[in-house]
This record gives C-alpha cells, structure tokens and sequence, in this order.
C-alpha cells in the first residue's frame, strides 16, 4: 500500500480542498446576498453588505486559484485548446461561462458595497442583479452531466 504523501499529492490535496471551500462559500455568499438585499430594500443594509463583499472576494480568489492551478481552467485550454473546449458545454461552462460571470458578480457586489457606503439606493438593485447572475452559473445538481456538482462537498450527483 503506497503512504499518504504517493497516494495523494499535495497539488490534489489542495485543489480538492479548494473545491470544497469553494462549494460551501456558495451557500454563505447565497444567504449573505439575500439577507443584505432584504436589508437595502429595507433601507438598513450596513456591517452585513461589507462583509458579503470580502466574503465574495475571497470566493473569487479562490475561484481564480482553481482556475489557474485546478484541471477545469487553464490546465483544460493547455490541454485541448480554446476551440475544443469551446465545442464541449460543459468545459465551456467553467472555463467561460461560470468564471466570467461570478466575476461580473463580484463587481456588482462590490459596487452595491460601494453605493450603499455612498447613500446611493441603486445598490438594492446591483445586488438583486449580481444574485440572479450568481444563481444562474452555480453548477446545481440538476444541470446536464459533467456540470451538474452537488449539493455540498462530496456528495454525489
């Protein structure tokens, strides 16, 4: 039986523990958002606004850190090519369509902190936007095959 160190290395180890930060971020940023749109529209929104937006920045970085170092980025356009990857929904997917979007999303987010720091009472409507973009890149369990993830880390299709 090979040890710990051969059967897992350290750059599977780390991405698969990415993945599941990145997985489970999802939920606190989705409540977060939520909570601080019922709270702008309420007219209250504060401390819970700033911290959706580091909680969101912090996902985007490790979402970038997947994309560099994980195989569903960089790795996959090295590998195949762009046009490959292209013609593939589900390569696509995270290589295009998730990555461009939640990033659109962490700027809305960041400019409804932004507005609502400034008094300005757009920002509800920054953050409905970033949710509704944020819910229709989220690779749910009922997408197509090779999309679809789970729920919560390691839990099946």
């Amino acid at each position: 039986m090979r040890n710990f160190a051969e059967a897992y290395p350290k750059r599977n180890i780390m991405t698969t523990g990415l993945t599941h930060m990145h997985s489970l971020l999802r939920w606190v940023i989705l409540i977060l958002l939520i909570y601080t749109i019922i709270r702008s529209f309420q007219g209250k929104a504060g401390k819970e606004a700033r911290f959706l937006t580091i909680v969101t920045h912090i996902m985007l970085l490790i979402g970038l850190a997947q994309w560099f170092m994980g195989n569903w980025g960089l790795k996959l356009i090295q590998t195949n090519g762009m046009g490959e990857v292209m013609k593939s929904s589900a390569q696509r997917f995270f290589v295009i369509e998730h990555t461009l979007t939640m990033i659109i999303a962490t700027v809305l987010i960041t400019m409804g902190g932004v507005f609502l720091r400034n008094g300005k009472s757009s920002a509800k409507w920054l953050y409905v936007v970033a949710l509704l973009l944020i819910l229709s890149r989220i690779p749910w369990p009922f997408m197509e095959a090779g999309i679809a993830r789970g729920w919560f880390p390691g839990m099946g299709v």
